[in-house]
């Protein structure tokens, strides 16, 4: 079934599948297939539904919400991509979340580097979370008896292992 199980990324790592777990929505059916065609996301006359469109509005505000909190400079594109993969590997959400960070001023993009404009980053006192649990890291996909959660505006991102919340909030 189409959006179970595991994928390889644009970074080649295995991971889970799921968009669950992200944002504060708990219906899990916006699970990132990577299609519209065929997959239950659209009404019966082929369009896309509003429950999609929420979901889909959903990730990208929280992806939004990440790269307003890049701690670097500049980054490489795919340095980016690997941060957004964590909400998504569907590549068009991914592409509309990089043009929306352009629109908004959120970042510059020249030749495959993004500049991100803010200078808010994310406080590991206050920002992260952690709970514990029976968690996957969705960056990595290990298995975690304890995951740290990004708490950004737009949701909850996470479960995350010590060392990929480091990477995705750019400590390292």
């Amino acid at each position: 079934m189409a959006g179970e199980g595991s994928e390889s990324g644009a970074n080649g790592r295995q991971g889970p599948r799921s968009d669950a777990g992200v944002g504060s929505s708990s219906v899990n059916s916006d699970v990132d297939t990577g299609d519209n065609g065929g997959d239950g996301n659209a009404d019966s006359d082929g369009d896309t539904t509003d429950a999609d469109r929420r979901h889909t509005d959903d990730r990208v505000e929280l992806g939004l919400a990440l790269l307003e909190r890049l701690e670097h400079e500049s980054l490489p594109l795919p340095a980016v991509v690997d941060r957004i993969e964590t909400i998504t590997s569907d590549p068009t959400v991914t592409r509309t979340i990089l043009d929306e960070a352009e629109l908004r001023g959120i970042v510059e993009r020249e030749d495959g580097i993004i500049r991100p404009k803010s200078r808010q980053y994310v406080r590991f006192d206050q920002d992260v979370i952690t709970k514990e649990g029976d968690f996957t890291c969705r960056r990595c996909g290990s298995g975690l008896s304890t995951g740290y959660f990004v708490d950004l505006e737009a949701g909850e991102l996470g479960p995350f292992g010590s060392s990929c919340i480091r990477k995705v909030t750019g400590r390292e």
